[in-house]
């Protein structure tokens, strides 16, 4: 069965690992989830990842992270621009998410960035999830 927006199918993925406190997850690879695993990584939201080599697209292992008390270091992913519709942003509108604590996933021109390195950047684009 194809998927409509795979984007949200990794979302979802992570979220449930997240908070069942699986020790991994796995997704499927693609230029972009593994652009956004990559900003996941060096915000601290996840631990590690690892391309896996299959027969087809591949398949990202993703190490995730957990404070001292149990607490995943995933809180909340929310979809926000889709297939159905897209939402996009100047540098001046980026959205903060929780007052600055998460962070905006940006889709620009020079490639995925984060609300404050686009904001840094004075570049707009679309904005693909929310992570806190």
């Amino acid at each position: 069965m194809a998927l409509t927006d795979p984007i949200a199918d990794m979302l979802t993925v992570l979220r449930n690992a997240s908070s069942t406190k699986k020790e991994t997850a796995e997704l499927k690879n693609s230029v972009l989830s593994e652009n956004i695993v990559k900003i996941l990584r060096r915000e601290g939201f996840i631990a590690n990842y690892k391309l896996m080599k299959d027969n087809k697209q591949g398949v990202l292992r993703v190490y995730l992270k957990y404070l001292k008390n149990g607490t995943p270091a995933i809180l909340g992913l929310k979809r926000i621009s889709r297939p159905g519709l897209r939402t996009y942003k100047k540098a001046d509108e980026l959205p903060k998410v929780y007052g600055g604590l998460g962070v905006a996933i940006i889709s620009t021109s020079q490639g995925l960035l984060t609300d404050t390195e686009a904001r840094d950047r004075k570049v707009g684009g679309e904005v693909i999830c929310y992570a806190w």
